[in-house]
């Protein structure tokens, strides 16, 4: 079972060491660097119990997941079981004034060979996290890593990317020449809920902050590690100074949530996603900070791994008990956590101390229940949940101090951080995005996988120019989100669209997307006929709504095409004879199975007079653009039009004789 089910072996420690960092850019000093013996850390108690259940084995080497806990006792079993489905190889808990049994079960998992428990004895005047992160850095099981992660017991990855496992996410980033992902929270609230369950926190708290909620961007990083060159952090790894005016940033390159290049200042500082590099599309980080009403008051009362007494407040709870959109992207993991969850707890002495620490936790519970302390508690958590979410006053992040930040910035980063700077100002033009600017490339709107969306959900509905759309994340990117939040979903080609389409055109959309296009022109431009395909099921499904929605079901100048394009070589001769029968006089072109190949076979002499790259084949083929227009080119096509370079390109055949617009 990929990503660790019950499947034998031992973690791949020596498998693919150099696997998860690539050289380009990586000066020859770096590269030229021996390999540390292979040693895996294990403890003497490591594995000395025979278990069933073995650590993954990753095509990637070792990757690590690190935390700190205290008194987690009932989150331990399901936390661990879930960093084993989804793939880590090796995972490494601090502990400290551990009095649940926290520490006990730890330990017995390690005797299991699955968790190396470390105890965290932290030096006078410093705070547990930062102390625990001290002792990782020299940690040889942490020092062995090729990718590693650091987070806490209340986040859970949530990897919507391939299958789910970060052998398939890790695979994705490398593939991309990365080697880094910045994992954005998603913030999931109490649900509503009051009362302790032992349900399962992944499956029992499905609803979240709205993608858009900046106040919720914070993030951690899975990374390839190398302690020559970078201390542990809390929420990414800090460059050590020494190399910071060297060659090794240049090595460095990060992907965000969606798949897209971070920025270049994330190589030295930041904590937090901003609007231009958050994203979710691949991967989040599901952080589950308050839980129900009870488990709160538990916690509250315990303390918590950075000594920080006041932090579990009603106003913590009005920041992190966010519920206005039900996000389920946990569920995929139901089935593949719940059998190791349960093969954890067929070892008789671990169930033994996770029923123990469940037991402690209802009744310092009830105990608590007694109180008028308690009472209160109640009453101001409903209080601060009612507050709407554009009224939270609590601000995690403190307001930048841009003197400050620029006192500690190294001269390296100044020169970076004014050059990007630089070209944000200038026009976004195709030629930028080979610069890895992320705000060059195409914005990506649809999900790559989209899900099942023919059923309706309780999502808000938004006018973009001339029609309502649905802010749906099971077929929106992150991206595509904010824009229908914002009511600009695909506004540049919105705009300029119906004002070049030739007056009483056919047109003919192939991979129409979630159907906006169609339904734009035939809002504004009565006099087109508009015949829209799509052959995803998701898609089309969200097609259907959106339409019905805006009541364009039945209008007659818009009608989806019930063809279906076949896969592989017979994709080209069916497009050709799609567009033939359609007699279209204007392509608009989305599909993203519709490579430069499969156009150069469908495409001729006869094809229309005018053609829209747009949507997810501009998206996909984006890196080819070149071969496209010289193709188009060959078959006399210009590109007259100036449409937004980051949605798409528009040609028009020079025997046309020019464009007509309505």
């Amino acid at each position: 079972m990929a990503g660790g089910g019950v499947a034998a072996g031992v973690s791949g420690r020596d498998s693919g060491r150099d696997s998860g960092r690539p050289g380009g850019g990586r000066p020859a000093a770096v590269r030229a660097r021996p390999k540390p013996p292979a040693f895996s850390g294990r403890s003497e108690r490591f594995g000395t119990v025979p278990f069933a259940l073995k650590p993954h084995v990753s095509p990637h080497g070792q990757v690590t997941a690190v935390s700190m806990m205290k008194d987690e006792g009932p989150y331990v079993i399901e936390w661990v079981a879930h960093q084993i489905a989804i793939g880590f190889t090796d995972i490494v808990v601090y502990t400290n004034d551990c009095s649940d049994g926290t520490d006990r079960m730890l330990m017995r998992l390690e005797e299991l060979g699955l968790v190396h428990h470390r105890v965290n004895t932290i030096p006078e005047g410093l705070r547990p996290q930062p102390s625990a992160l001290n002792h990782a850095q020299a940690e040889p099981v942490v020092r062995a890593s090729d990718w590693l992660m650091v987070f806490d017991a209340d986040e859970f990855l949530s990897i919507r990317y391939g299958d789910g496992t970060l052998d398939d996410l890790i695979g994705a980033a490398k593939a991309r020449g990365a080697n880094g992902i910045v994992v954005t929270w998603r913030v999931f609230g109490s649900g509503g809920v009051t009362d302790w369950s032992r349900a399962p926190v992944t499956e029992q708290y499905l609803m979240a902050a709205p993608a858009s909620w900046n106040k919720g961007w914070g993030v951690k990083t899975l990374f390839t590690f190398d302690a020559e060159y970078w201390n542990l952090g809390i929420h990414r790894p800090k460059l050590k100074n020494r190399h910071i005016d060297t060659g090794f940033p240049d090595s460095v390159k990060w992907l965000n949530g969606s798949g897209r290049p971070m920025e270049d200042y994330f190589t030295f500082r930041g904590w937090r996603s901003i609007a231009r590099t958050v994203g979710y599309d691949w991967v989040q980080l599901n952080h589950y900070a308050v839980k129900s009403v009870d488990a709160y008051a538990i916690r509250k009362l315990r303390g918590n791994v950075n000594f920080k007494k006041d932090k579990y407040n009603s106003d913590y709870w009005a920041l992190m008990d966010r519920n206005e959109v039900r996000d389920e992207t946990q569920l995929r993991y139901r089935e593949r956590r719940g059998a190791v969850i349960a093969a954890l707890l067929s070892d008789p002495v671990l169930a033994g101390l996770h029923a123990e620490a469940l037991a402690q936790a209802e009744a310092r519970l009830e105990a608590l229940r007694a109180t008028e302390d308690y009472a209160r508690l109640r009453a101001e958590l409903a209080a601060a949940s009612a507050v709407p979410i554009g009224q939270i006053a609590a601000k995690p992040p403190q307001p930048r101090d841009k003197q400050k930040i620029a006192a500690l910035m190294s001269e390296v980063e100044r020169r970076r951080t004014s050059a990007a700077r630089a070209a944000r100002r200038a026009d976004p033009a195709p030629a930028a995005a080979s610069a890895g600017r992320p705000d060059a490339l195409p914005d990506g709107l649809i999900l790559e996988t989209p899900a099942d969306a023919a059923a309706e959900t309780d999502v808000p509905w938004v006018r973009s120019h001339a029609v309502e759309l649905p802010a749906d994340p099971r077929v929106l990117t992150t991206i595509g989100l904010r824009a229908v939040e914002e009511g600009k979903f695909e506004r540049g080609l919105a705009r300029k669209l119906p004002t070049i389409l030739a007056r009483g055109a056919r047109v003919l959309a192939v991979g129409a997307g979630v159907g906006f296009l169609p339904a734009h022109l035939a809002q504004v431009r009565p006099d087109l006929t508009i015949l829209a395909q799509e052959d995803d099921p998701a898609l089309a499904a969200t097609l259907r709504r959106v339409w019905a929605r805006n009541g364009l079901a039945a209008a007659p100048q818009l009608a989806l095409s019930p063809v279906v394009l076949p896969a592989g070589p017979a994709l080209g001769r069916a497009l050709a004879e799609l567009v033939a029968e359609a007699a279209a006089g204007a392509l608009i072109l989305g599909d993203p199975r519709l490579s430069p190949d499969v156009l150069a076979e469908a495409l001729g002499p006869d094809a229309p007079a005018q053609i829209v790259l747009c949507g997810r084949l501009f998206e996909r083929h984006f890196g080819r653009l070149a071969e496209i227009e010289a193709f188009l080119a060959g078959l006399g096509y210009a590109a007259p039009y100036g449409l937004d370079p980051r949605q798409g390109r528009g040609f028009l055949r020079a025997a046309a004789g020019g464009q007509a617009a309505a």
